[in-house]
Parts: structure tokens; C-alpha cells; sequence
């Protein structure tokens, strides 16, 4: 089941408290104190881990906490601190806070750490409060309480190429034919209720993601259909594929459609529409009538955007498709170099002991 929101309530483990206790040794007159300190609560950390495609797990527990740290003992014995509790979540994980507006990390590499509920301290055994002039104090402090937080997660796939286009475009047959996914395919629109990922071989040992959307329609951006839920997938694609269906009864005017689609798309994000992309044309073999791909291919050539026909049912045109797509990215590559890791240290700065 694919599961790409989801909200989560995170506590962080309490802090153990310090404690109260003075020396009892034979021979050894008016012994001091010696009450440890509390050990610190464990931290919640979310953890980008490759091989996971849903938030399934939160969905069905939405709750974690992280143990408490231990308490403080006599003879300066410091409580011992609870380890931190690590969730695995997909690589492409977005996590926002309560209200879904502020993002709080973009978790888009592996093995990349956000805490989302820090432990609390520890407090101080009452040994930390000896001076010179109070030899025998009393008092200490309780542990600090872990964080809570609620925060909600979400998933923005990653694949390098998106697939975008009306309902019953050829999605779901196309990505098919290039790779080893194998989404439902029928010939009512919205058969495609959630996206799709198949890994293209390019051949040479190189290959690229693709990412099947459901398909869109006028008013996306706004909520209709279901290609809105999945609308932020394609924010990571660097290539966009528009499939459109030169045959298709209920759109008559397929240069239009085009443009449709790319106003949904810069309604949802205005960067979507500078996005690179190839326009297709599907179904080439049941196509007939060959004004509607002659004027798409002049709306191409206009725009200066790549036109190209195939048949996902014949295999027409799969090759040059498959090596125009490698060919794009190739030099989306050497115009933007992938750059260093330059990720946050999500962890913050290494913990004190509370007072000092």
C-alpha cells in the first residue's frame, strides 16, 4: 500500500534527576556530598533509508517515545543516559511542522539525521552544588522533560524522469514497456490511484527512475481529480515526459491540451513550468488521422521543446525515446553538477550538563 502522508506525535526521553546524598565512610569524618547527576533522555531521530517507498509504518502508529534517562545515585554515580530512538523513514521524506507550512528538513539522502524530539537533560546530583561556603547542600535538580512535538510527514518521490499528461494518456502502458513496473492498466480514466517507479536501462550499465503520476486534469492545482495528491512527486523529476494522445475523442484540440497542462502545473509551482521536458506523442499505431500529431509537432518545434511519436504496444519509437531521454539528462547533468554534501549536521550541537 502506498502511504505518502502522514502525522506523527514524537517525545523525546525525560532527563533522570540528580541526587541528594552525603559520604558514609568508616574513617573518614563529616563526609561531603556525593549526589551523581541524571542521565540524559534519549532523542527521536528520523533517518533517510534506502530500500522504503511508503509511510505506512507512521500511518498505523503515529506515536514514539524515546526512554527516560536514568536518576543519579550516591557516590558521584551519574544516571545512565537512555540511547537515541531511530526511525527509518523513505529517502524523499519532507518533514513540516503541526500545520504542514514550515519545513523542518528535506530528507533527500541516505543516511541523511533530523532529531525531531530532543532528549531532555539531566539534572545535577547535589555534589554540584558544594562551594566554600556551603559544604553540605541539599538540593539538586530534577531531569528537564524530552521534547514533544507533532509533526506531519511527507513523501516526495525520486525519480529522474516524471510522466505527465491526461487521464488515459499511456502512462501506465509506457512505463511498462521500458521497465519492470507493472501498474494496472485499463481504458477508463484514473485507472492509476497511486505513482509508480520503474528503473529504465539505458544499456552500458547506466540507467534512470522513472515515475508514474495519475493523470491530470483542468483544475488540479485546485483539488480536482487525483493527480493533485500527487502533484509535489514531480518536484524532484529533472526531465518531464507530457504523453499525449493524439486519438483521444474527448480532447479534439491536443495543442490546447498541452497547454492546459502546463498552466495546472505552473498554477501548482511556477518553477514546474521552466522544467525541461519531451513532449510524446502515445498510440502512434492507432492514430489515423495525422493532422493532430502535425500540429503538435509544430507546437514543438514553436516552443522548441522535443517531439517525439511512439507505440508502447508495437515498441515504435521505444529506443529513441529511451536514448532521448538518457541523452537530456546527460546534459542536465553537466549544466547543473550534482553538488557536494552540504547537508546540515540535523543532530545541533553536542549536549551539556543542565547548568553548565
Amino acid at each position: 500500500m502506498f502511504v505518502d502522508e502522514a502525522t506523527i506525535t514524537v517525545k523525546g526521553g525525560d532527563g533522570g534527576a540528580g541526587c541528594t546524598s552525603f559520604r558514609r565512610e568508616k574513617y573518614v569524618p563529616r563526609g561531603g556530598p556525593d549526589g551523581g547527576d541524571g542521565g540524559h533522555g534519549g532523542s527521536i531521530v528520523l533517518v533517510a533509508t534506502a530500500g522504503l517507498n511508503t509511510l505506512l509504518r507512521f500511518r498505523e502508529s503515529g506515536q514514539f517515545r524515546a526512554a527516560d534517562g536514568g536518576h543519579g545515585t550516591g557516590s558521584n554515580r551519574t544516571g545512565r543516559s537512555a540511547p537515541d530512538l531511530p526511525l527509518a523513514v523513505p529517502i524523499g521524506t519532507v518533514v513540516l511542522d503541526e500545520d504542514g507550512v514550515s519545513c523542518l528538513a528535506d530528507l533527500a539522502r541516505a543516511g541523511q539525521r533530523f532529531v525531531a524530539a530532543r532528549g531532555g537533560r539531566g539534572g545535577w546530583g547535589n555534589a554540584r552544588f558544594a562551594t566554600s561556603t556551603n559544604r553540605a547542600p541539599t538540593r539538586r535538580e530534577t531531569g528537564l522533560p524530552g521534547e514533544l512535538r507533532k509533526l506531519r510527514l511527507e513523501l516526495k518521490l525520486l525519480a529522474d524522469v516524471g510522466l505527465v499528461g491526461f487521464p488515459n494518456a499511456g502512462k501506465s502502458t509506457l512505463i511498462s514497456r521500458i521497465s519492470a513496473a507493472r501498474p494496472r492498466i485499463a481504458d477508463y480514466p484514473f485507472t492509476t490511484l497511486e505513482p509508480h517507479l520503474g528503473v529504465v536501462d539505458r544499456g552500458e550499465f547506466r540507467s534512470f527512475v522513472v515515475a508514474d503520476l495519475p493523470g491530470l486534469i483542468e483544475g488540479a492545482h485546485r483539488g480536482a481529480g487525483l493527480g493533485h495528491r500527487f502533484l509535489r512527486h514531480i518536484e524532484r523529476c529533472r526531465l518531464l515526459l507530457h504523453l499525449v494522445d493524439p486519438g483521444d475523442p474527448e480532447r479534439q484540440d491536443a495543442v490546447a491540451g498541452i497547454r492546459s497542462l502546463a498552466r495546472e502545473l505552473h498554477r501548482y509551482r511556477p518553477e514546474l513550468a521552466e522544467r525541461p521536458r519531451i513532449l510524446v506523442l502515445t498510440k502512434a499505431d492507432a492514430v489515423q488521422e495525422s493532422a493532430t500529431c502535425e500540429a503538435v509537432e509544430r507546437h514543438a518545434a514553436e516552443t522548441r521543446v522535443r517531439c517525439l511519436r511512439v507505440s508502447a504496444v508495437t515498441g515504435a519509437g521505444i529506443p529513441e525515446l529511451v536514448r532521448a531521454v538518457g541523452e537530456t539528462l546527460d546534459v542536465l547533468e553537466r549544466q547543473a553538477p550534482v553538488a557536494a554534501d552540504d547537508r546540515p549536521a540535523a543532530d545541533g550541537p553536542a549536549r551539556e550538563p543542565l547548568g553548565g
